[in-house]
């Protein structure tokens, strides 16, 4: 599928920024943000509070919709503080906006020029589709979490929804974007990149649960075995007090938190095996290292992440940890999708 350059910039130009998108759903995760804007105001909702008198209204509708939220989390919260939490949540949809006037009025030109084969034009509406899904789902993880006495937060299982939908988006337009970069076809037939694609979607999957549930507090140690007595206590005992009070079962988080460091010891240990049966063999050397020093890079920044969890997540490391997570199945998608040149 060959396109004109400025339609393969514009679709790298996407990737970008859904790239840049979900990471800003990451912090706004992490600095507990996502509550802060109560109402969904799709065109007045693009400027933020103009004067003192606004901000308060603002911070009042925060207090009363996430009631449950503030009392428990927040209940010392000042105006300036309440300020800092609201950026992250506007920065976030305002990026969203963003995005559509990036995608929406160069797609009209490009078709009306004629410069997208049907093919492409195809699969850009997928991305379209993916994108309204994702916001759609976006407000409905929004709204599980404001007027409910119950809850401290977003629910954690309608976040990594909206975090699997955001990352199908990236990948599918990252794959559209490389198949006009040449003919490739489908990409290779390399069964083994297909199945570490699969697991690391997966591995992003459970870091959406990890987050969600704030499943690091309740073992912020590295080695699992060195404290395994501790793991097996908050599985097993029936009267542990919830951690951070994100989530009513703490057992439930420290199986995540199990799952989510298996899948990474799992994905560790095919790609070692993948290099030494030479599975990599047939594809670019550069892709090859910018993988394997990603997929190293990923593993001491979850290392870092889990280490300083006590009492609240970090959200530098855990930022960190997103995007080059992100990055990370970007590159094996890339694996998928190049040939030896």
């Amino acid at each position: 599928m060959k396109v004109d350059r400025s339609v393969q910039r514009w679709l790298f130009i996407g990737v970008v920024l859904i790239l840049v998108q979900i990471v800003l759903g990451g912090i706004t995760r992490l600095t507990d943000s996502g509550l802060s804007i109560t109402e969904w105001k799709v065109i007045q909702g693009t400027l933020p509070p103009l004067n003192d008198v606004e901000w308060n209204e603002s911070f009042d509708l925060y207090k009363a919709a996430a009631k449950k939220q503030f009392t428990d989390l927040h209940s010392n919260m000042q105006l300036a503080d309440y300020k800092w939490i609201f950026f992250w949540e506007y920065f976030h949809r305002l990026w969203a906006r963003f995005m559509g006037f990036v995608f929406l009025f160069p797609f009209l030109f490009f078709l009306v020029k004629g410069m997208l084969p049907k093919v492409l034009i195809r699969r850009l509406i997928v991305v379209i589709l993916l994108a309204i899904l994702a916001a759609v789902f976006g407000i409905i993880m929004v709204y599980s979490g404001l007027n409910d006495d119950t809850r401290t937060w977003v629910s954690a299982y309608k976040l990594t929804t909206h975090l699997l939908i955001a990352t199908v988006l990236l990948g599918y337009l990252f794959v559209t974007w490389k198949l006009t970069l040449k003919d490739i076809g489908k990409g290779n037939s390399n069964s083994f990149i297909s199945f570490l694609v699969v697991f690391i979607f997966l591995q992003i999957l459970m870091g959406g649960l990890m987050a969600g549930m704030r499943a690091a507090l309740v073992h912020p140690y590295f080695s699992i075995f060195s404290h395994f007595a501790e793991f097996k206590f908050i599985i097993f005992s029936s009267d542990i007090s919830d951690v951070g009070n994100y989530e009513s079962n703490a057992s439930l988080k420290a199986i995540v938190q199990i799952f989510h460091r298996g899948f990474a010891y799992c994905i560790f240990g095919l790609v070692v095996f993948g290099l030494i049966k030479s599975y990599f063999r047939n594809l670019p050397n550069r892709s090859v290292y910018m993988f394997v020093t990603l997929l190293i890079s990923q593993i001491i920044l979850g290392i870092f992440t889990i280490s300083f969890s006590i009492g609240h997540i970090p959200v530098v490391f855990g930022a960190l940890h997103q995007i080059t997570g992100l990055l990370l199945f970007l590159s094996v998608l890339n694996l998928k999708y190049s040939v030896e040149m």
